[in-house]
């Protein structure tokens, strides 16, 4: 698959420059395609295209929005069991995982079209003030390679139904499925200029956070990431929203049932080969349960099934990219040669597939929360189990951390599980393992982030507040 061209205006058009990256399997290392990452100067043409289509989209009605979005929703479900399909090879995500993506997309949209049409963009709380909500203008959106097509509908989907208008930079590491969903959109009728994409490296990213007519940028990263998006957008006091990194504490209480909750914790935490933002990575336990919960931990990693992301019996695939596993790579190596206990898995290719980028799940234990291994995201497979004394010695251990994004507590007694949560430092926290919801916002605390996605708060982030202040006897 190629990539050659960038939607900018509602037209497939050819880029002002850049280089071609090819693409590989992190499955096996067999080529996917080849992009052309592009210039400053293609996010120009492309923020130009967005200011231009402002005005009319910003003023369009609920209904001619929806209508759009309606088509855009149409167009994504025709292409989201191939584009399931060529995620497990672009990114390495399994079978299951790629088709709950594209579940997910969908529900971008469904759930973005229920709050538009119920939404009240204006309100009087009290006789002499009006308050207006309105666009907050042209979105930069960058986003990850972790879940990318998720992600780029998450933002794309409820700026545009604010009223925004919107530029996708996609990862440079995951370019071809964003082809691929900028080809669907190109077929829902779109407004020109209401929904652009280009693919670029860093320099597009910080061309377009500082570029003086985003009003915002939307961004998905690393905290590294996040840190100069925000320094490029600065100049222009743009808005930035960002989600960034987790190091995520899952507590089990002593009142948990260990030989259930323990298997769940680990599944969790490796999920996606453990490169979720969310990730329960710390795994936090009362000392007295430390041996059983290493045994039951030891013996639900060893279970994982490590393979193909294609073939369903596969649990766990590959890292999605070279850079990323070298990372994980080095930081399991570091964590052994360092001393830290190593409980199963490490820094190894599982046999038979050194042909991919595959790890094994691996587990740390017991752990001192001060250990790099226990502090840094890791994006990994890679859990480390730390002991506590009682529940608010596992409260501070939680809390010591740089990130807030997500944290977990599972406990017998409601009461007292929830008691835990409402002091955790985190943005969402999940009680007793619940289903997922897109109706809860979703964002972090300190340096994971700010600004809220999902639901009504993911809606509001692109809007802006207007007060009409007014004597209501000239009403």
């Amino acid at each position: 698959m190629q990539a050659r061209q960038f939607f900018i205006g509602g037209e497939w058009v050819e880029p002002a420059g850049g280089t071609v990256a090819a693409m590989v399997s992190p499955t096996d290392g067999t080529p996917v395609g080849d992009a052309v990452l592009g210039t400053p100067v293609d996010i120009a043409r492309a923020v130009d295209a967005a200011a231009a289509a402002f005005p009319a989209w910003s003023a369009s009605s609920v209904t001619e929005r929806l209508a759009v979005l309606a088509r855009m929703r149409a167009a994504f479900a025709a292409i989201a069991d191939p584009l399931a399909e060529h995620l497990i090879h672009e990114t390495g995500l399994t079978l299951a995982m790629a088709k709950g993506q594209s579940m997910l997309s969908l529900a971008h949209f469904d759930y973005n079209m229920d709050i538009l049409r119920e939404y009240a963009f204006v309100t009087r709380p009290d006789p002499m003030v009006e308050l207006v909500r309105e666009a907050i203008g042209v979105v930069g959106a960058i986003t990850s390679w972790n879940a990318p097509v998720s992600q780029m509908l998450c933002k794309a989907v409820p700026a545009m139904a604010a009223g925004c208008t919107v530029v996708v930079k996609p990862s440079e590491r995951a370019p071809l499925c964003a082809h691929m969903l900028a080809e669907a959109m190109a077929k829902a009728e779109i407004p020109p200029g209401v929904f652009n994409l280009v693919n670029g490296a860093g320099d597009c990213g910080a061309a377009m956070a500082g570029h003086p007519q985003v009003a915002m940028v939307s961004f998905t990263g690393s905290i590294a990431g996040g840190a100069a998006v925000a320094a490029s957008a600065a100049p222009t006091i743009a808005r930035v929203h960002q989600e960034l990194g987790g190091k995520s504490a899952n507590i089990l209480l002593e009142n948990c049932d260990f030989a259930a909750l323990v298997p769940r914790a680990v599944s969790a935490c490796m999920m996606n080969s453990g490169q979720v933002c969310a990730a329960p990575t710390r795994l936090l336990v009362p000392a007295g349960q430390m041996g059983a919960v290493i045994a039951l931990a030891k013996a639900a990693a060893e279970a994982i099934v490590v393979g193909h992301p294609a073939d369903p019996a596969t649990q766990m695939g590959p890292l999605a990219n070279a850079m990323q596993f070298d990372r994980v790579s080095a930081m399991i190596a570091e964590a052994v040669a360092a001393g830290q206990p190593l409980v199963t898995g490490g820094a190894d290719i599982p046999p038979g597939l050194e042909a991919g980028l595959y790890l094994r799940p691996t587990i740390f234990a017991p752990v001192n929360p001060a250990a790099r291994i226990a502090r840094e995201e890791v994006f990994g497979p890679v859990l480390v189990i730390i002991p506590f004394a009682d529940d608010s010695d596992a409260v501070r251990i939680a809390n010591d951390s740089d990130y807030g994004l997500a944290a977990y507590v599972e406990g017998g007694d409601f009461a007292r599980a929830r008691a835990v949560a409402r002091q955790l430092r985190a943005g969402y926290v999940r009680i007793n393992s619940p289903g997922w919801t897109n109706n809860a916002p979703f964002g972090g605390y300190k340096r994971s982030g700010n600004g809220r996605q999902y639901g009504v708060w993911g809606f509001e982030e692109f809007l802006e507040t207007k007060a009409l202040v007014s004597d209501p006897r000239e009403d």
